[in-house]
């Protein structure tokens, strides 16, 4: 039995020091064992298996961070292309196939590389106050992935993370079967010293709940997700903690540089960019409106974006599962992006980008892994964004039904908590959100001149004009072809108030006696502009009319001179509501 010897005369005071010592430590635990089981995400452990932390010890030399002042040599640094010759050519085109990245170019390149740094000076002239910042949990989720990818994405953030500001990385392990990720993987984080966590899971989760797990086992007051085939870039972590300390309701996002899948170039990007969304729910880049340009007054000013792209993000821990989290119910992955998006808006929070903060990301063409939900399920996108629309999109989803009548009467689940959470959070409605925060955003059947299915009908043949799914995001000619019914998306048009035939996002316009759909832009040419008169679409520079003569289905559409007569010339809008 230990016993400890006290002077009598210092006695009282060191007892009493000793158990104020105690009494704290014993209040810090049960606050934070309490913090973290209050935010527990409702339900989700019926979802989880044996969770395994693995040991922390390590007999070898513990990881040392580059000095990258100094200069480097070899494949890949400075965010240089890899290009492999002869023979490993060929196998470097085969990982295209399989990896859909360039795995033997990545295995060239050092786990350490440095990277362009693309910030302004303005950005690197920031001092920021460590002591007063809180701490991050940065979590990566992976399933399969190639070694060197993800370690590189371990090692970028140990590199270029203040020690003060990085409380721990999680590497969660959603049920990987390559033999590389488990014991090698053990044994190499240790280097770590502790600063990384290695979490398995036993069953799949799919990186939505996968993510939500994550979140649950963080610390730190800041949670930030990476994929697991990024780089943290100089300086990252500094500009996301600060703004997250100063507005505890944004959910935060990084620049997103450009890593190549084939060469693992890193190219730097400051164009700047904001979120935005088709109205069949996927994610796009938009133009940074002209409000916001007004409203920064600095260059490293942060950035209101609509949406995010949904990878890359940060929040307050606490904040993040009191707005929500993720929808546990929503499979794998896809359209829990939006669904964040929205809800945060409407919900009192906001979604930002930090100029000053870049991080790369090697976009691949296609997913390595499987993609397969509960259930056989092999559209986890199209049912996980039935259920953003059913509970934050209000009447709105009509617009989404036009693009997925397929899912209309599908059975997505339970909603019952999401609509509750809603109610409790008292968020606004998803009008709000189109007239405060997505601005701008055209809804085809609202505020125009015309809109539904366009056609003509001769000798009872009814012809739509139609895209031929043809790539919308370039520039494409218009077709025709047989009339499909039910509002089918590629044959929905509109035209609108100032006389534009357009799409969601493209315009028609007359182009050497066809019609060619491009960008819509508020600087749109005269050929752009159309009059609809006696059934007839009029072309106001050529003053030529839209018409489907000699065609058969699949041809591009024509413009002639115009004739009243023509049945081939007149057109009708049929509301897609009442399409057969």
């Amino acid at each position: 039995m230990l016993r400890y010897i006290i002077p009598r005369k210092k006695g009282s005071f060191v007892i009493a020091a000793f158990l104020t010592v105690a009494f704290f430590c014993i209040v810090i635990y049960h606050r934070n064992d309490r913090r973290r089981a209050k935010f527990q995400f409702p339900d989700i452990e019926k979802y989880a298996e044996e969770l395994v932390r693995l040991p922390e010890a390590w007999n070898g030399e513990l990881h040392r961070i580059p000095d990258y002042s100094q200069p480097r040599e070899g494949p890949g640094e400075k965010g240089k292309p890899v290009v492999l010759p002869g023979k490993e050519a060929e196998l470097g085109h085969a990982d295209m196939k399989k990896w859909f990245m360039n795995v033997h170019a990545s295995d060239k390149i050092s786990l350490d590389r440095d990277v362009p740094d693309p910030r302004i000076q303005a950005c690197k002239d920031i001092k920021y106050d460590y002591t007063t910042l809180p701490k991050t949990s940065v979590i990566i989720i992976f399933t399969d992935e190639a070694w060197t990818p993800l370690l590189r994405t371990v090692h970028s953030v140990i590199n270029r993370s203040p020690p003060e500001l990085l409380q721990e990385i999680i590497l969660l392990d959603d049920n990987s079967k390559r033999q590389e990720l488990q014991e090698p993987l053990d044994e190499h984080i240790k280097r770590f010293g502790g600063k990384v966590r290695l979490i398995r899971k036993h069953v799949r989760h799919g990186l939505i709940r996968a993510k939500l797990a994550g979140a649950r086992e963080a610390i730190g007051d800041i949670i930030v997700f990476l994929d697991s085939h990024c780089e943290a870039n100089h300086g990252w972590l500094e500009p996301i903690v600060q703004r997250i300390s100063d507005e505890r309701t944004a959910i935060v996002c990084p620049m997103i540089d450009s890593i190549s899948d084939s060469t693992l170039a890193y190219h730097g990007d400051w164009s700047l960019s904001v979120g935005g969304f088709s109205w069949a729910l996927h994610f796009t880049w938009e133009g940074l409106p002209e409000e916001e340009l007004k409203r920064r007054t600095k260059a490293t000013d942060y950035i209101r974006s609509p949406t995010m792209a949904g990878g890359l993000l940060a929040a307050n821990r606490e904040y993040f599962f009191e707005v929500g989290g993720y929808d546990e119910e929503m499979d794998i992955w896809g359209g829990e992006n939006l669904e964040i998006s929205f809800r945060n808006w409407m919900c009192g929070g906001s979604i930002e980008f930090i100029p000053c903060s870049h991080v790369g990301h090697i976009f691949r063409a296609g997913h390595p892994y499987n993609m397969t939900g509960r259930n056989n399920n092999k559209d986890v996108h199209g049912t996980n964004s039935k259920r953003l629309a059913e509970v934050w999109m209000d009447d709105y989803k009509r617009l989404y039904y036009m693009h997925r009548e397929d899912l209309r009467t599908k059975d997505v689940g339970d909603l019952t908590a999401r609509h509750e959470l809603r109610k409790r959070l008292n968020c606004k409605s998803f009008k709000w959100f189109l007239d405060n925060i997505a601005k701008g955003k055209f809804i085809m059947d609202e505020d125009v001149l015309a809109y539904g299915a366009l056609h003509t009908v001769v000798s009872g043949t009814r012809m739509c004009t139609d895209t031929l799914q043809r790539d919308e995001k370039m520039s494409q000619l218009l077709g025709v072809f047989h009339c499909q019914g039910k509002g089918s998306s590629p044959q929905l048009m509109s035209l609108s108030k100032e006389g534009y035939l357009r799409r969601e996002n493209t315009c028609a316009a007359e182009e050497n006696g066809n019609v060619r759909m491009k960008a819509c832009s508020k600087r749109a040419q005269f050929n752009e502009r159309w009059a609809y008169e006696k059934q007839m679409l009029r072309n106001l520079k050529s003053g030529n009319c839209l018409s489907t003569a000699n065609l058969k289905a699949g041809d591009d559409a024509i413009v002639v001179e115009c004739d009243e007569n023509d049945a081939h010339q007149k057109w009708n809008f049929v509301d897609p509501a009442k399409a057969d």
